[in-house]
């Protein structure tokens, strides 16, 4: 059993300044961890900073930030005023993200993903640490940076993966893997990848919960996430690796254009399988089940229906209920 609970920050549909009420409570209510996203929304490490200060007792950490979207030094220089304001707490998540991110948003090329990442952990490791870096890496060359304010714990670098090159990569050279839309069944598949480095490695899981919510309404709720998430290249791959067949109706339609008939084409079985949701009771069980099956670090990533609170999902999902 893990130890570890987390839970996705900032919370949606709440203004940042007004989540620190909320923030301030999480270790009260067995929450060890508090993680960042970075897609549209806020950037990864500004509500983690927050964090630091509101409640200082919690592990923090980014899911993640992509290695296109800042150049090498601001990444270390980032990461590394973190690791400053949350000496020991702090975990450096990094990934490719994804092409509609990284090309379509920022307009940078998304080419030669898995040595774009390989790249920026080997120059981090290095960087962090206050070398002075001076290498021509296959993705882009640093000419005699120097972090000048090294942090007194450098932080984990973690990696996110999904299919078997990326999970050797977080075991291989990183401190471990943050995997992301998967049932925790799926778990079992993945997670060996990343521990025949190591059986410390760790493993971040990210999990989508809708507590509390009628079946009718949740599977609604999770459909729109699906068809958004695993029509993007890198998810789609993903889970056809996992031999997630019942998708291939969905993919059809959405290579056609047909949205609607995409969305109608997902599974119940699918949505039960990739977000969890139901009663808070049996959402806590679905989420520890992750653990059981070899995650480390549960991260919760709550999806708050119309109308409900945010911070009573927050409650809901906690480990003690």
């Amino acid at each position: 059993m893990t130890t570890r609970w987390g839970i996705t920050i900032p919370l949606e549909g709440v203004p940042l300044p007004e989540q620190r009420s909320v923030i301030e409570r999480l270790p009260d209510l067995g929450y060890t961890d508090a993680w960042s996203a970075e897609a549209n929304g806020t950037d990864a490490f500004t509500p983690l900073a927050l964090a630091s200060v509101w409640a200082p007792e919690l592990r923090l950490g980014t899911a993640i930030v992509p290695a296109y979207t800042r150049g090498p030094a601001t990444l270390a220089m980032s990461a590394a005023t973190l690791a400053a304001a949350a000496p020991g707490r702090f975990a450096l998540g990094v990934g490719t993200s994804s092409n509609v991110i990284v090309e379509r948003w920022n307009s940078i090329p998304f080419e030669e993903p898995y040595k774009k990442v390989r790249d920026t952990v080997r120059f981090l490791r290095a960087a962090l640490t206050g070398q002075k870096v001076k290498e021509d890496y296959d993705t882009f060359s640093v000419r005699g940076f120097t972090l000048g304010a090294v942090p007194e714990q450098t932080p984990p670098l973690l990696v996110a993966a999904l299919r078997p090159g990326m999970l050797k990569l977080a075991g291989r050279e990183g401190d471990g893997a943050i995997i992301n839309w998967l049932s925790a069944e799926d778990v079992r598949k993945v997670t060996p990848y990343v521990r025949r480095y190591g059986e410390d490695k760790e493993v971040v899981a990210r999990i989508f919960a809708i507590p509390d919510t009628d079946a009718d309404t949740a599977r609604e709720i999770g459909r729109w996430a699906i068809s958004a998430y695993l029509n993007v290249p890198v998810y789609r791959a993903f889970h056809e690796w996992l031999g997630r067949e019942e998708l291939t109706p969905m993919w059809k339609a959405w290579d056609e254009g047909d949205r609607r008939g995409a969305l109608a084409a997902i599974p119940d079985s699918v949505v039960d399988d990739l977000i969890v949701h139901g009663p808070a009771a049996y959402c806590r069980e679905r989420i520890r089940a992750y653990a059981d099956n070899g995650v480390t670090t549960p991260v919760i990533a709550p999806i708050t229906p119309p109308k409900a609170d945010p911070a009573a999902v927050v409650r809901a999902l906690a480990p003690s209920g």
